[in-house]
């Protein structure tokens, strides 16, 4: 893969090219999780699910259409999803003056297929994740559309590279960043600009236990597939890890840890409990690393957790934060 898009000049400059679309989200302090971990930690969180969309996914799917020519453009776009992705690519569909054609699950929540179709999108819905692929390669080779990716290429990569960019511009001399991993194309772009920034920041990944593709690639060497995915963080339910998001995870991840839906769940209700915050459950998985799995890791140490989506409704969140 060429990294020469990769490099911080080069997202600097999309960084700079869709600021009229994409927001520079807030950073904060969190006195609630350093209460919660002591030893001295700080603890700051990126409000990525304050971007457009709800999502980061805004910042790689606008970024691959940005660099469509004329005649991709005029075609269109399609993309596979279980709905934060296919709310992106709609989203950037519109900004670009293009159409989209996109198949999402059958399961996928009701408000987000209705994002979709806010955004001015096509709907198919398909039954599983493998036949949602099949549709969406039929459609790019009938229609000629173009297939934006959920999370590999190097302009998705560029794009949530942007992520790290402002993480670095917004917090000073900070040692730790917490990412959540699905695919690998938002912990790919990020991790990569961080380690050029700050070589010596110790970058995090967390995944759901029953979505472990990249912790298991990590073991073999090589990107390996799931036979099944169990996770109520469906936004990191991703049924394989890929050639170039692998690549750039294994040479800038420093740490890996997996979550159970019990620790998802407590942090979603540690969130809404403590800082009034009802994020998605892929959302609060770097709150949930923190107060597990990684709780000695980053004790004492000054962290920066990425809060990535708010994509739920409220039926859903009460039940799987436990709220009822």
């Amino acid at each position: 893969m060429n990294t020469d898009i990769l490099t911080v000049d080069s997202v600097r400059e999309l960084s700079a090219e869709f600021a009229e679309h994409i927001v520079r989200t807030p950073i904060i302090r969190c006195p609630a999780l350093e209460q919660a971990i002591g030893s001295e930690t700080e603890v700051f969180a990126k409000l990525e699910f304050l971007q457009a969309t709800g999502t980061f996914k805004a910042r790689g799917a606008l970024s691959v259409l940005m660099h469509l020519s004329d005649d991709q453009r005029r075609a269109g776009v399609t993309a596979v999803s279980a709905g934060n992705h296919a709310i992106a690519t709609a989203f950037a569909a519109r900004a670009m003056n293009t159409s989209a054609k996109l198949v999402m699950l059958a399961s996928a929540n009701a408000a987000r297929r209705e994002r979709c179709l806010e955004y001015g999108a096509e709907l198919i819905l398909a039954d599983d994740v493998h036949q949602a692929f099949a549709l969406a390669e039929c459609i790019e080779k009938e229609e000629g559309r173009f297939l934006v990716h959920p999370f590999e290429g190097p302009h998705t990569f560029r794009g949530t590279g942007t992520i790290g960019l402002e993480i670095c511009e917004q917090v000073d001399d900070f040692d730790a960043v917490v990412i959540s991993i699905g695919g690998g194309g938002l912990c790919a772009g990020m991790s990569h600009v961080i380690k050029q920034l700050r070589p010596t920041t110790l970058i995090c990944g967390v995944e759901p236990a029953g979505a472990d593709s990249m912790l298991r690639s990590f073991k073999t060497g090589e990107p390996q597939a799931l036979d099944e995915v169990s996770t109520i963080a469906d936004s990191l339910g991703a049924p394989f890890a890929l050639p170039m998001s692998f690549a750039l995870c294994r040479d800038n991840v420093d740490q890996l840890c997996t979550l159970t839906e019990d620790e998802l769940s407590a942090a979603m209700r540690f969130l809404f409990q403590n800082m009034k915050i009802a994020v998605e459950a892929a959302c609060a998985a770097s709150s949930a690393a923190l107060l597990g799995p990684l709780r000695d890791t980053l004790k004492g140490r000054r962290s920066v957790l990425l809060m990535c989506g708010s994509n739920v409704d409220w039926t859903t969140f009460s039940k799987h934060a436990e709220l009822a």
